[in-house]
């Protein structure tokens, strides 16, 4: 695309938040294209409906914001699809409020391999993000490209999941992609850079604005063949991505968990609304209707860990009596019938042989090495 054509796509992006993906989409198809459209004038702005506030964005376009984006898009593996263009993703071409623009950092053949979306709970339990980092690692493995939000907590999960066999995955940001965010993911987000495809719609400056979040799940669902739910909360973004999903006509998968986690309820809705069980990696697999010699999900190599088998019956005891959803120190207490100093003391052994790990909250759950040989 010419640099000409291309400043009044990048102004047109600017105004977006402004005019909002569908009308943007309307207008473009309207005038055929965004020179025209800004060179039509206030007359036909009006007439086509817009708001006083839109036609004097489009009036007076910012360019100094412009050619910023342009410099920006001369560094690195910086680059920007527009919606006209053969290589935009076809599969976001075909959904209600399509991006008409994306931003990315780094590989951006990635957009045609085949992508599985993971999402789910900024606060999981240490269960839920085995699960999510689990299932990414043997989905990347199969060739999978692994699509999430970089958000804390599951989105993060996936992601590392992915890198971890030297897969491939795909960050779609809420915000402007020079602006990292959480601060937390800095490395996460510079290794996905580096090696993946981070991607977004939204101008480049845009802070974390809490409206922006929703708004790009559109984006992560649309990217997929698939969603998976992995812990949620009925109010939450990962339901409002699965529910895009199903607008969407993609698959819905989700993860069942325990009556008494809140962060399961979501992924007990879906499953009521009709969202495919999974429990393994061979499910979603089945669902695509694709095969493989062995449809076991392997939970990754846990040699380093002393066995369960090999502890005694005390510290049994007390691996019994947690869950794999967050368990108070009283409820191991009460369960097991050993003191309490006992039960802390052992409890601090088995966290050191990683069979069970503390929460932010002095909560304790089982970890994935304590998965198999407990009751």
């Amino acid at each position: 695309m010419k640099q000409a054509e291309l400043r009044y796509w990048i102004a047109l992006n600017l105004i977006n938040p402004i005019l909002g993906a569908r009308r943007a989409n309307q207008l473009l198809q309207h005038l055929n294209g965004p020179q025209n459209l800004f060179e039509a004038g206030s007359l036909a702005w009006q007439a086509l409906g817009l708001t006083e506030r839109a036609c004097d964005a489009l009036a007076k376009p910012d360019w100094p914001a412009v050619d910023a984006a342009l410099l920006w898009l001369e560094t690195g593996h910086h680059g920007v699809l527009c919606r006209d263009e053969l290589t935009f993703p076809a599969s976001l071409s075909e959904i209600a409020d399509s991006p008409f623009l994306l931003y990315y950092i780094g590989d951006s053949e990635l957009f045609e391999r085949q992508q599985l979306a993971i999402v789910g709970s900024r606060n999981p339990t240490r269960s839920g993000y085995e699960t999510a980092y689990d299932l990414a690692a043997g989905a990347a493995k199969l060739g999978f490209t692994i699509t999430s939000g970089m958000a804390l907590g599951i989105d993060s999960a996936a992601h590392h999941g992915a890198l971890s066999v030297q897969g491939s995955t795909i960050a779609v940001a809420g915000t402007g992609l020079d602006v990292i965010y959480p601060s937390k993911n800095r490395g996460l987000e510079l290794q996905i850079e580096s090696t993946g495809l981070m991607v977004s719609e939204f101008p480049l400056g845009t802070r974390p604005l809490g409206r922006n979040f929703p708004l790009r799940n559109r984006i992560i669902s649309g990217l997929s063949r698939g969603v998976i739910v992995v812990e949620a909360a009925l109010k939450s973004g990962s339901l409002i991505t699965a529910k895009q999903a199903l607008e969407q006509g993609r698959d819905v998968f989700a993860i069942p968990g325990s009556i008494h986690n809140p962060t399961s309820r979501g992924c007990h809705w879906l499953l009521r609304q009709g969202a495919k069980l999974v429990e393994n990696i061979g499910d979603i697999l089945e669902e695509f209707d694709l095969r493989l010699t062995q449809f076991e999900f392997d939970y990754g190599d846990e040699s380093s860990t002393v066995g369960v088998e090999n502890l005694d019956i005390g510290y049994r005891k007390v691996l019994e009596a947690v869950d794999f959803d967050p368990t108070s120190v009283d409820k191991v207490i009460d369960r097991s019938g050993l003191t309490a100093d006992v039960v802390c003391s052992m409890l601090l052994v088995l966290e050191l042989q990683n069979f069970v790990h503390i929460t932010s909250a002095g909560q304790y759950c089982r970890t994935r090495a304590a998965r198999d040989g407990v009751n």
